[in-house]
C-alpha cells in the first residue's frame, strides 16, 4: 500500500505555532466538512459505497460512518476541555466502531446528517471561542500529554479532508465520475 493512498493529502502535521488566521481557515474547513463528504457519498451505489477505499482499507460506507463518529467524540472533547481543567478524554477504538453493523449497513444519509447537525453546532462553538479558549485543552492518555484545542481544531480540519480525499481518490480510480 503506498503513502498516496493512505494518505492522499499527507498525513496530519503539528504545526509549530498556530496563529489567528489559520484557526479561522480551520474553522471554515471543519464548517465545509458536511458538505464536502456529501458531495463525494452521493450518487455511489451500494456496491460502490461497500467498496473499500484501498486494499485492507475500509469501505465507502465504514469511511462515511467514521467521520461523524470521530467528530461527535471531538465535540464532546472540545466541550469538556471548554468546562473542565484539562480533562482526560476517553480514547475509542475507531477501528472497532467500523466493524460494528451501524458503520457497514446503515445507509449513508444517516451519518451524512448527522455530520451536518454536529458541525452546525460545533462552529458556532468554535467561532464564539476566543484565543484564550484554543490554548485549553484536554488531556489525551494515549498521547500522554494535553492536547490544545487549537492543535485539535487543526488535526479535526485535516481529517475531514483527508476522508473526503479518500473517497474521491477511489472514484477517480474506478472512473465513477
Amino acid at each position: 500500500m503506498t503513502d498516496q493512498l493512505r494518505y492522499p493529502i499527507g498525513p496530519w502535521n503539528r504545526p509549530a505555532s498556530i496563529s489567528d488566521a489559520d484557526r479561522r481557515t480551520w474553522i471554515d474547513e471543519i464548517a465545509a466538512a458536511p458538505a464536502a463528504l456529501k458531495k463525494a457519498a452521493t450518487g455511489l451505489n451500494d456496491v460502490q459505497l461497500d467498496t473499500p477505499y484501498r486494499p485492507d482499507g475500509w469501505t465507502v460506507r465504514q469511511v462515511v460512518h467514521h467521520v461523524p463518529d470521530s467528530h461527535m467524540n471531538a465535540y464532546v472533547r472540545f466541550k469538556l476541555a471548554l468546562t473542565e481543567d484539562e480533562p482526560t478524554i476517553k480514547p475509542y477504538e475507531e477501528s472497532k466502531w467500523a466493524l460494528l453493523a451501524d458503520s457497514r449497513t446503515v445507509p449513508v444519509a444517516v451519518s451524512l446528517a448527522l455530520l451536518e447537525a454536529i458541525h452546525a453546532r460545533w462552529v458556532a462553538l468554535l467561532r464564539s471561542m476566543s484565543a484564550a479558549d484554543f490554548r485549553r485543552g484536554y488531556n489525551h492518555p494515549e498521547q500522554n500529554r494535553v492536547v490544545p484545542l487549537e492543535e485539535a481544531l487543526g488535526m479535526y480540519a485535516w481529517h475531514g479532508k483527508h476522508h473526503v480525499a479518500h473517497i474521491d481518490q477511489l472514484k477517480t480510480r474506478e472512473r465513477w465520475t
